[in-house]
């Protein structure tokens, strides 16, 4: 293989492994903030609940 060729390889497998990392990241902050909704939606019931 030539060292054009190499070079081509190695920037497409580098963009894929940039990709896929994002793709994590936004997995994770989609869990995040569910759980944020999860715990906020407890605590409010709890209040409701200690109110009356």
């Amino acid at each position: 293989m030539t060292a054009k060729t190499m070079t081509k390889i190695c920037v497409v497998l580098a963009t894929l492994l940039t990709l896929s990392a994002c793709a994590n990241t936004i997995r994770g902050m989609g869990q995040d903030t569910a759980n944020t909704v999860n715990a906020t939606e407890n605590a409010g019931k709890r209040v409701a609940h200690a109110a009356q």
